[in-house]
């Protein structure tokens, strides 16, 4: 995705089960660079920065499990730049590295000229976040284009999914690409309204039963999307 302020680049990764999706973000004015969620594919992330001359300088985590998180290091060690994640996150599963920076729901970050906002997805961990800008927005394990982050293990809450689920609902306008860090079929980048549409957790309009049909019995995987 290019727009006049900024490029997204996924990139696709896979270690034993997981398949995951990484960005990286980067300000058409400055050549200033965000990767978000970095998991498993080193070389990639750095054959970008190099053919766009770009410099990285954030490093954006949605949440704190080690599929999204695995190669915060590795940066760190190479370019120094500053991290991003969720205050309550952080608290809840004392999360550190260098250069580490809490944020809390409708803070902002500059990279560059880009603006880019906080929203507050308790739901799948307490401290999720997904960072929204203006064309776009990156959801990690709160919401994929086929459904939503599994509640589950530590620190999971079905409700409080179905609130951050109506909260992105409410305050991200419909045009914007969404950008999960999984996909189950569906390439990222589907517009929020065919989610909205086609998204059964965007469809079910009680709580109650929003919370017995995430956390119903019998669901293929421990890893299941819907």
């Amino acid at each position: 995705m290019t727009t006049s302020e900024y490029k997204v680049y996924p990139i696709k990764s896979s270690y034993g089960v997981f398949i995951n999706y990484s960005y990286i973000v980067i300000d058409a004015l400055t050549q200033e660079a965000a990767v978000i969620d970095p998991s498993w594919d080193l070389a990639s992330i750095l054959n970008i920065l190099e053919a766009e001359s770009a410099e990285l300088t954030h490093i954006l985590l949605t949440h704190s499990h080690p599929d999204h998180v695995h190669l915060v290091q590795a940066l760190l060690d190479r370019f120094d730049p500053k991290v991003y994640m969720g205050a309550a996150e952080i608290e809840f599963f004392n999360y550190q590295c260098a250069n580490l920076h809490a944020v809390k729901d409708q803070d902002t970050i500059l990279l560059g000229s880009t603006l880019i906002s906080c929203i507050h997805t308790p739901g799948h961990t307490p401290g999720s976040i997904c960072f929204s800008l203006k064309n776009c927005i990156f959801t990690g394990d709160t919401l994929f284009a086929e459904g939503c982050g599994i509640c589950s293990e530590r620190g999971g809450d079905p409700a409080l999914m179905y609130h951050s689920l109506q909260t992105i609902r409410n305050r991200v306008h419909p045009s914007v690409h969404v950008y999960p860090a999984h996909s189950f079929g569906v390439e990222p980048g589907q517009k929020l309204y065919l989610v909205l549409e086609r998204n059964i957790y965007f469809n079910i309009f009680d709580e109650e039963q929003f919370v017995a049909f995430r956390m119903r019995k019998n669901q293929p995987d421990a890893k299941s999307f819907v």
